[in-house]
Parts: C-alpha cells; sequence; structure tokens
C-alpha cells in the first residue's frame, strides 16, 4: 500500500503524518511532497515528534515532483487554513483524500504558545490519521 501525503513546503504537517503512518504499519509505503518544498525539515516539528518517540530527522523535504511518475493508492493533502492552497497531484492515484490541519509555523506569540500549537497540531494529526489507519488501510491489508 503506497501512500503520498502532500502539502504545500514538506517541512511540518506532512514530515508528522509521513512519521505517523509510517509507526502505524511497516507495510505501508509512505512519502511526502511539497509543491513549494522547503528542502529542509521544521525543527519544531521534529522535536515534538521525537518526544512521543518517532524519529523524523532523516527525512527529507521533497519536491511533489518526482513522486509524479509513481502509482499511488492514497494521495492525502494536509493543508489546513483558509488560506492556504492545497496541492494538486496530476500523477496516478487511486483515491484522493483531504485531511486538513493548520500549520503550527505560522503560530505567533510567546515561545509556550508557539510550543503547545506544535503539540496540539502534533496530536490532531496522529488522531486524524490513526481514524483514517483504521477505518480505510487496515481493512486491505487484513
Amino acid at each position: 500500500m503506497k501512500i503520498l501525503i502532500l502539502c504545500t513546503g514538506n517541512s511540518c504537517r506532512s514530515q508528522m503524518a509521513h512519521g505517523f503512518m509510517q509507526s502505524f504499519d511497516s507495510r505501508l509505503e509512505v512519502a511526502s511532497a511539497g509543491t513549494e518544498a522547503s528542502g529542509k525539515l521544521n525543527h519544531k516539528a521534529v522535536e515534538v515528534m521525537k518526544e512521543i518517540g518517532i524519529d523524523i530527522s532523516g527525512h527529507s523535504s521533497d519536491s511533489v515532483e518526482i513522486y509524479l511518475d509513481q502509482e499511488w493508492d492514497y494521495v492525502i493533502t494536509v493543508c489546513g487554513g483558509a488560506n492556504e492552497s492545497c496541492p494538486a497531484f496530476i500523477g496516478k492515484v487511486k483515491h484522493r483524500l483531504h485531511i486538513g490541519f493548520d500549520d503550527p509555523s505560522h503560530a505567533v506569540g510567546t515561545p509556550e504558545f508557539i510550543q503547545s500549537e506544535y503539540y496540539r497540531v502534533r496530536d490532531e494529526i496522529k488522531e486524524g490519521f490513526y481514524a483514517f489507519y483504521q477505518k480505510e488501510i487496515l481493512p486491505q491489508l487484513s
């Protein structure tokens, strides 16, 4: 089962979702990418994932272009706010889904508030992708 997770910068939300999906089931082939890939991971995203035992520090921030010629079972966009435009994927895909989340890298305020936004979004991503895994993926793998 091949899953591609997309957002704009591929540095934060898509990387966290990628890490969670890999942690749920080793049989999944998971990748993440962005339409405007930043080329680097968001250090706070890496930090909050590591705190719960998921190391995404070895991931790379990749352009969606490198995945267009591959076939995917699922392509999932994770852009959240009304000001964001989610990337469109024009490659071969069986199922397109959107599971949106706020971008914690846009949070402003005290360092404590900003950190709390990373925790909130991380936990929402875990909950949303675990529900997706349980409902959609697991029955297909059994």
